[in-house]
Parts: C-alpha cells; sequence; structure tokens
C-alpha cells in the first residue's frame, strides 16, 4: 500500500467515526421523541451484536492474558455502560450548551492521561491545538440560540454528571490505546458492544410495551443507522484510528463533532448557524489540523 494512504488511513478512520457520531444526534432525537433512551441505547447494542454474533471468533483474542481483565473490565464498564448512563441523565438536567462546553474538554483529559500512563509527549503545537479546539467548542455553543437557565432542571448535577462522563470517556480512550498493542480494533470493539448490551438488558422490559404505530419509517430508520452505522460503525472506525495514532491527537477529532453536527442541523433540520457558530467551526476544523497532521512526528520522551 502506498506509503502516504497508509499513513492517512487512521486520520481517515477518526473522520469517518466523527461524521457518524455526529449524525446520531439527529437519529437519536427522532428515536428518543417515542422510545425510552435506555431502550434506545439497548436497541443500538442488540443490532451491532447481531451483526457480531456470525464473527465470534473476533471476541476471543490470541494475545488476552488474565491480568488484562483489570483493563478489560474498567474500559467497557467506563463506556459504553456509565458513559451513555451518566450522559442521558446528564442532559435532562442540564441545558444543552452547558453540556457541549463541558464535553469539550475531553481532548485535555486524554492529553493529560497520556502524558501521565502512556508516557506520550504533547508538543507546544499540540497544546495550541487543544485551546483552539476547546475555544471554537465554546464559541460554536454559545453562539446558538441560547437555553434559558430556567430550563434545566438541575444544572448543577446535570453539570457534574456531564464531566463525568467526559472523565469515563478518556478514561476508555486511554485504556483502549493500552490494550490495543495485544487486542485487534474488533476484539475490543466487540467486548464494549457486548457489555453494553447486557448492562442496558433491563431497559429491554419496556419493550413489548411499546405501541405498534411508534415504529414508523424514521424511527425504523434512526435505530438501525444507530445500531448498524454509529455503534459498530463508530466505535470500530475510532478505535482503529486510535490504535495508529497518539491518543492525544485521536482525541482531538471529538472536537469535531459539535461542528458536524451543526452543519447537519442546518442541512437537514433547517436548524440556523449563526456567523459566530460558522467562525467557531472552522476554527475547531484549524484546530484539529495544526493539532493531528501526520507528518508532524511528536518528540521522543526524555527518558
Amino acid at each position: 500500500m502506498n506509503t502516504k494512504v497508509s499513513t492517512s488511513l487512521p486520520y481517515l478512520a477518526l473522520t469517518g467515526a466523527v461524521l457518524l457520531w455526529a449524525g446520531s444526534f439527529i437519529a437519536m432525537r427522532i428515536a428518543v421523541a417515542v422510545i425510552p433512551p435506555g431502550l434506545v441505547v439497548w436497541l443500538r447494542m442488540a443490532i451491532t451484536l447481531l451483526i457480531l454474533l456470525p464473527f465470534y471468533r473476533i471476541f476471543i483474542s490470541s494475545g488476552f492474558q488474565t491480568r488484562d481483565l483489570y483493563y478489560l473490565l474498567p474500559m467497557v464498564l467506563l463506556q459504553p455502560c456509565l458513559y451513555f448512563l451518566c450522559e442521558s441523565t446528564a442532559l435532562t438536567l442540564t441545558t444543552a450548551s452547558q453540556a457541549g462546553i463541558i464535553s469539550s474538554i475531553v481532548p485535555i483529559l486524554v492529553a493529560l492521561g497520556a502524558m501521565l500512563f502512556l508516557k506520550e509527549p504533547m508538543s507546544p503545537r499540540q497544546w495550541l491545538a487543544l485551546a483552539l479546539s476547546v475555544a471554537g467548542v465554546v464559541g460554536l455553543t454559545l453562539g446558538g440560540n441560547e437555553d434559558s437557565a430556567g430550563s434545566a432542571a438541575n444544572p448543577m448535577l446535570g453539570n457534574v454528571l456531564e464531566f463525568l462522563a467526559m472523565v469515563m470517556a478518556a478514561g476508555n480512550f486511554i485504556l483502549i490505546k493500552h490494550l490495543s498493542g495485544r487486542y485487534s480494533t474488533w476484539s475490543l470493539t466487540a467486548y464494549q458492544i457486548l457489555a453494553g448490551f447486557f448492562f442496558f438488558l433491563p431497559a429491554a422490559a419496556g419493550l413489548p410495551a411499546l405501541p405498534f404505530q411508534v415504529w414508523t419509517g424514521p424511527v425504523l430508520v434512526s435505530v438501525l443507522f444507530l445500531g448498524v452505522f454509529v455503534t459498530f460503525g463508530g466505535f470500530g472506525l475510532y478505535n482503529y484510528g486510535q490504535r495508529n495514532v497518539p491518543a492525544a491527537r485521536a482525541s482531538l477529532f471529538i472536537n469535531l463533532i459539535p461542528v458536524v453536527t451543526a452543519f447537519l442541523g442546518w442541512m437537514i433540520l433547517a436548524e440556523t448557524l449563526s456567523p459566530v457558530q460558522i467562525i467557531s467551526g472552522v476554527v475547531v476544523i484549524s484546530a484539529v489540523r495544526i493539532g493531528s497532521n501526520p507528518r508532524l512526528k511528536p518528540k521522543p520522551a526524555a527518558a
């Protein structure tokens, strides 16, 4: 394979994951309007698990070691289990704008975690990219239609839960990066899906109670999109991308999600974009470009 192409593949995978995850917000908005959020998450996991079952061998890794359970169990518990639980609850308690700002700290948390636990160095250029991406997400969030503070049931608790969700996401990314040396991309993805399926299984009890009229075309397409593309494709692509680039660089792509979501909302749902949001989106895209240039090799850590 051409060296330039092979070097770009992880970044293309990360971009693909971002596009899928951004599209999930619109699909989730359609689905949760008539289906409880916990049940939607379980349906996502169930559909993905059905796709993976014929390839059950990916659940079994030749490099498996018992001691890895100390990493594998926290990895799947952090995400998708506790992450989805905390974030879905947070969004019922705080405003979308506040949650959006808090979510922008994930790349910083991952960068700090990668420095502490993975010994990944960070150049000044990468720190600049992180700062620009966070500033861009804040501008993108505040530049839209502001949510009324009074519309939040308990913003303090909601913000704490959103922050905890981001810590869990960052911890998951660090653990995946640590384990990726011995486990394939799809093994790690399969473990996450299997854990999510059983964790949210109690929500499936509400499935028989749903009236048949709920399953309209848009709802069915949304649930299938979430299961087939977002959960299966999103986790798989991101895990592959993160496996092949430093964790901090990979996490920087997370801040592209609100940019793509805003664009899709404008294109599909006819939502408006203010000049501040457009400029902020350009800032985030530029920051990702600055911080994830495949040609930029970080200096080796000092011994």
